[in-house]
């Protein structure tokens, strides 16, 4: 009994002291919609957040069909983060079936976004993170919506956002680095659908698509045509698919061309933790390389 006694006298101190420390902050429950989303919200949240991607590696963020486990992971979710610009077309049915009473949080607000026609219409591309330049505006909104739903770590979460920023600056020199030494009219490739307008503008490249913005829409026989001619004219002389959608169309488009396969780009999915693109920074390079190298293999 002596011994028990004593023991605890030891402890004691110790005790009082861990009682008096301020109790660190709980670690946010957040929801990001897709990889590439997620991965972003990872490097500012560091160990304070846990992150929950919808979509998962490999994933159409256009045609995904949410299932009951998303709905409880929503449902939980402290924070939720959404790229916008009519990307998840599907969000809305998700929060009114999972009960979700948050409001998303649209990391895009306050990109200069661009717009294209399609189908007779005006449409936003949602696709912004294919420029490292815009994904810094997703990093301040980030931090905003975490320092909100947890004051007590907002100094970590812009020591984060800014060292990710410096990342994003070095992948936009990395890549101008690379483009800006080849002949603007060789910078021309095919892809499986228009989502790399970002990229193209920043680095001045042209990507023709049979696909419009999202792969849900369909290219009809005429377009496929009109784009075929195009490629001949333009001497486009390499084709690239995606992970995340059925390279069949633009393998058509290609081998009526004679374009050459430049491999497989990364464009709104991360890869799974074993390939090459399992973060955001390892994809926009893994793109910039696979492009480049095409563009002078064919020049």
């Amino acid at each position: 009994m002596r011994s028990k006694t004593l023991l605890l006298s030891a402890a004691l101190p110790a005790l009082i002291a861990a009682s008096a420390m301020p109790a660190s902050a709980e670690t946010l429950k957040t929801v990001a919609s897709f990889t590439v989303l997620a991965d972003v919200v990872k490097q500012v949240g560091g160990d304070h957040v846990t992150v929950t991607s919808l979509v998962g590696p490999n994933g159409d963020p256009h045609e995904f069909e949410p299932s009951p486990a998303d709905a409880k992971h929503l449902k939980a979710a402290q924070v939720t983060f959404v790229s916008g610009e009519g990307l998840e077309g599907w969000m809305d049915r998700l929060i009114t079936a999972s009960g979700y009473k948050g409001t998303p949080v649209t990391v895009s607000e306050g990109i200069d976004t661009r717009t294209m026609e399609e189908d007779g219409k005006t449409v936003t591309d949602p696709h912004v993170w294919n420029s490292p330049v815009n994904v810094k505006i997703w990093v301040k909104n980030i931090e905003k919506a975490l320092s909100d739903a947890d004051p007590a770590d907002a100094a970590a979460f812009r020591t984060n956002a800014e060292r990710y920023t410096k990342t994003l600056d070095e992948l936009n020199s990395y890549a101008h680095a690379k483009f800006d030494a080849m002949p603007e009219d060789r910078r021309k490739v095919l892809t499986s659908h228009d989502a790399f307008g970002y990229f193209g503008r920043e680095y001045k490249v042209s990507f023709l698509a049979p696909l419009g913005v999202s792969t849900e829409t369909e290219a009809s026989a005429a377009d496929v045509a009109k784009l075929i001619e195009q490629i001949k004219t333009e001497h486009v002389k390499t084709y690239f698919f995606e992970n995340s959608n059925d390279p069949r169309l633009v393998k058509q488009v290609a081998k009526a061309t004679g374009a050459e396969p430049g491999g497989e780009l990364y464009v709104e999915s991360l890869s799974d933790a074993k390939g090459p693109a399992p973060t955001y920074e390892k994809m926009f390079r893994y793109n910039v390389d696979q492009i480049t190298a095409a563009i002078a293999k064919s020049s």
